[in-house]
């Protein structure tokens, strides 16, 4: 797993967790280092939340047969791409985000997630990695926190005293 990150310290956390590779965007290209860490072959799958100006970088990284999954866009939405690549190296671009989904359908969600990631948190087996705690009322904090960039993880509220 290659990781894309905005600073030294996130670079360590990413290979202290298993990543391969974390490549600061902000000092590197990271469509160059990406092709030279995968000898030129690209990568399977991106998971992007950036958009813009990252989506045609992320169609160049990708390898045959790869997928590029969009969840959220940083930058705009609305791109002029080369729609060349995608046919060639056989891509497959998608996306996904909650928010107009049916109540239904997160329910459903929400069941399969008890299902079968709930034990893998109970097991211990899959961990997220909090940052921070905020009680409910310091979410001005929390914010000012998350647009800072500053934080490793998780930045997560209590709802209720433990």
């Amino acid at each position: 797993m290659i990781c894309t990150v905005g600073n030294a310290q996130k670079a360590a956390a990413c290979l202290a967790l298993g990543a391969d590779a974390a490549i600061d965007y902000r000092q590197q290209d990271f469509v160059a280092q990406t092709l030279k860490i995968t000898g030129s072959r690209g990568v399977n799958l991106i998971l992007d939340m950036v958009g813009g100006t990252y989506v045609e970088k992320n169609l160049k990284l990708l390898a045959v047969d790869g997928r590029l999954v969009q969840i959220a866009f940083l930058q705009p939405s609305k791109v002029e791409i080369d729609l060349m690549p995608i046919m060639t190296k056989r891509l497959t671009v998608t996306g996904s985000t909650m928010r107009p989904r049916s109540a239904a359908n997160k329910a459903d969600l929400a069941a399969a997630l008890r299902s079968h990631i709930w034990p893998l948190l109970e097991q211990g087996r899959l961990l997220p990695s909090i940052y921070k705690v905020f009680a409910l009322e310091q979410a001005a904090e929390a914010h000012a926190l998350m647009e800072s960039s500053e934080h490793i993880g998780k930045i997560m509220f209590s709802v209720r005293p433990d």
